[in-house]
């Protein structure tokens, strides 16, 4: 009785064809944005991609024909596949000096998301130039944050970074996270990898549902679950499908930056403390509350008296995360 994101597939399907060009590079990595990397690259194919990008080399699927970026940089300890469709992504000036002759190479150049980069001032650094001549150099690589400084900021930054890269040696400049229609105001030769905003960018499109898996009536008082705890009234346990082995209840650090997110983290916060966690299980448009945590492959939900439950294989809605949820079947619908 699986957890499963019904995709309505004409829908999806349309959204992509209205987004996808030449110039978008498909991203298809980590668990596939919830479809799966392999339905992923299909997809990309279909629309006429020639070369898609993955985040490591362990990712690089077999026998593909066409280009494949590696979006994690080259290291010399890596176990690198064979194959010269790979574009290797190198970061740093002395793996830029060891990568093997002839690599087919992006550069990338340090932005202010900090992460990997060669600094604007080491572009022009004599082992950068003379290790142009001894790869396969396919252009410049610029991976840009989110939010903070907004889609502005971004452009402003590849237009800078770029004219400094491309006064080193001409090439495409290989961007993320830049809006489509603001390419032509970073330069001629842009290519953009796009990997949420084409997948996920038509949320309609996408609906996750969990099966009732079992269905017990409580009361008040009573203890249930591996923790015993006592639940707070009358009611039903719900037992779902979808637990921490799916990504159910398995969450990131708080990325709040205004006053409100931080006041709201904080709440979050203390009812965790308490014991008492809003589950992304919705039943009659309301999402109840966990029970306890999330088992491994299933979770129990605590639903009042107030509420009629829903019968044993019957499904209910989940609000997860597409990029952390491992579904157990994807219906295209």
């Amino acid at each position: 009785m699986p957890l499963i994101l019904h995709v309505d597939s004409d829908r999806w399907r349309d959204h992509l064809r209205s987004t996808w060009n030449p110039e978008i590079i498909p991203v298809a990595k980590g668990n596939g944005y919830g479809f799966g990397n392999t339905r992923l690259l299909a997809e990309a194919r279909a629309l006429g991609a020639r070369t898609v990008a993955v985040g490591t080399y362990t990712e690089v699927p077999q026998d593909y024909r066409d280009d494949v970026v590696v979006l994690s940089p080259w290291r010399p300890f890596l176990e690198i596949p064979q194959g010269k469709n790979v574009i290797h992504t190198v970061s740093r000036l002395a793996d830029l000096v060891s990568i093997p002759a002839g690599s087919r190479v992006l550069i990338e150049v340090m932005t202010s998301m900090r992460r990997h980069g060669i600094g604007a001032r080491e572009l022009r650094h004599t082992m950068l130039l003379n290790a142009l001549d001894r790869i396969r150099f396919e252009g410049w690589s610029l991976h840009f944050p989110m939010g903070a400084g907004g889609t502005s900021a971004n452009v402003r930054e590849a237009q800078e970074l770029g004219k400094a890269a491309l006064s080193v040696r001409p090439g495409p400049l290989w961007v993320s996270h830049v809006p489509a229609q603001k390419l032509a105001d970073i330069g001629q030769n842009v290519k953009l990898r796009m990997g949420t905003g084409l997948w996920l960018g038509d949320r309609g499109a996408l609906t996750v549902r969990a099966t009732v898996l079992d269905v017990h009536s409580v009361r008040r008082g009573e203890r249930v679950g591996y923790r015993q705890r006592r639940v707070q009234g009358d009611g039903h346990i719900l037992v779902v499908s979808g637990g921490t082995a799916h990504g159910v209840g398995l969450e990131a650090p708080t990325a709040a930056a205004s006053v409100r997110q931080r006041a709201i983290a904080m709440a979050k916060g203390s009812l965790d403390a308490a014991g008492m966690a809003l589950s992304p299980f919705s039943i009659e448009g309301k999402q109840r509350w966990f029970a306890e945590p999330p088992h491994m492959q299933a979770s129990m939900l605590f639903l009042p008296s107030s509420v009629a439950p829903p019968a044993v294989g019957d499904e209910v809605g989940v609000d997860v995360r597409y990029t952390t949820t491992t579904f157990d079947k994807v219906s295209m619908d």
